[in-house]
């Protein structure tokens, strides 16, 4: 019990206090039951995901791309600072912030162990970029999935709808980072001699499997299946070669834990007047009046409901609440709301579902997050980012 970090306590809260809700008739049973058949993929993808990669670091591919990276920066900070914000950025933006979130951490975890550099700049790095630049396309993040489908704009259409304010939100991203975070660090460095992996056809394996996932991804397989299938093979070839790898605490039980009880909390207040609440934040928006005014006023207000809602209840349904807030036909309002909920969890552990995997991750890693510094940095890049990318999408 000492083990267990501050977040798991709370995971552990939640979900006492999502089955007390159940118990008590606040949420009726059929309502409990629909809400964990609904995050039942979800938590499978989560359960697989982490196995992933927690074997594929074992496997040391991040090691090896770690080294690539640093080969790139050519011994300049600057210079990895610039190929670290692209890596995260294109990696969110044409898969997804949770693969960032699970995938791409551990590279830039290895990647400052192997350069002597602190990791916390590098590890901040993946998480913000995991969240800011999951705007462009529909499969960069599930709630772009959900507008996409709601106001029916193809993955072109979408990018043409989004693509100034993810290039804002980047902009923001980049320059809080370095200001905050990576300045203090900036010196020349001497890149490691290459990696070599023990096993070398475990790491062989390991990165067939990572390529078999983002492949899925890419192709639209479902998530659960996609990492369903990449651990699996993984954990086949772990029991030939390595079966002391295989142990139980592989299995992530605290952020399963955490994700259902939320989601059960979620449900019991979204039943007792949160969707309302959230209508009520944003108004009627873009039909409050004809001028460019009201419309704006009613962007920035669905932004903002956004950003903080995805802050206290977590990203998801903080947009299927709002969205019910806004009227049909209102575009520019259900966009502005899906810059809230994506640009904006930054404030929060509990924000989004990558923000969760990155802390996994992190903890896995040893990197101690200081919590203060962290979340006001947060919140600072939600606001400004949010504000900007909103501005960005009424040009």
């Amino acid at each position: 019990m000492r083990r267990l970090h501050a977040l798991d306590w709370v995971g552990i809260g939640l979900f006492v206090a999502g089955g007390v809700a159940v118990a008590a008739g606040l949420l009726p049973v059929a309502e409990a039951e629909g809400t964990v058949r609904r995050i039942a993929p979800l938590l499978a993808f989560l359960g697989a995901v982490i196995v992933l990669a927690e074997l594929t670091a074992r496997a040391e591919v991040f090691d090896v791309l770690a080294d690539r990276l640093a080969v790139l920066a050519r011994g300049r900070t600057v210079a990895l600072f610039g190929v670290c914000v692209a890596f995260a950025a294109v990696t969110t933006m044409i898969l997804n912030l949770d693969t960032t979130a699970v995938l791409l951490t551990p590279v830039m975890l290895a990647l400052a162990r192997r350069l002597g550099l602190p990791p916390l700049p590098l590890a901040v790095t993946t998480v913000w970029l995991a969240n800011t630049a999951s705007l462009l396309l529909p499969v960069s993040n599930l709630t772009n999935l959900l507008a996409a489908g709601h106001v029916g704009l193809g993955p072109v259409a979408f990018a043409g709808q989004m693509w100034l304010p993810q290039l804002a939100a980047i902009s923001v991203t980049a320059v809080a980072l370095w200001v905050v975070y990576w300045r203090r660090t900036a010196r020349r460095f001497t890149p490691a001699a290459p990696h070599r992996p023990r096993d070398l056809a475990l790491f062989r394996v390991a990165l067939g499997a990572c390529l078999v996932f983002v492949a899925g991804v890419l192709f639209e397989v479902p998530l659960w299946l996609a990492s369903g299938v990449a651990a699996v093979a993984l954990i086949g070839a772990f029991t030939v070669r390595d079966r002391g790898a295989l142990r139980p605490g592989l299995l992530p039980w605290r952020l399963l834990v955490f994700v259902t009880g939320m989601f059960l909390v979620v449900e019991t207040l979204g039943a007792h007047g949160l969707d309302r609440f959230a209508g009520t934040l944003i108004g009627a928006g873009e039909s409050t009046g004809t001028s460019a005014g009201a419309g704006a006023a009613g962007a920035f207000r669905a932004a903002a409901t956004g950003l903080g809602l995805a802050n206290v209840v977590n990203n998801l349904p903080a947009y299927i609440a709002g969205e019910g807030g806004i009227g049909e036909g209102h575009r520019t309002q259900l966009l502005a709301l899906l810059i809230g909920v994506n640009v904006g969890p930054l404030a929060a552990p509990w924000a989004s579902l990558a923000t969760l995997l990155w802390w996994e991750r992190c903890r896995a890693g040893d990197v101690q997050v200081p919590p203060v510094r962290f979340l006001l940095g947060g919140a600072v890049v939600a606001i400004a980012g949010t504000a900007l990318a909103t501005a960005a999408l009424l040009l």
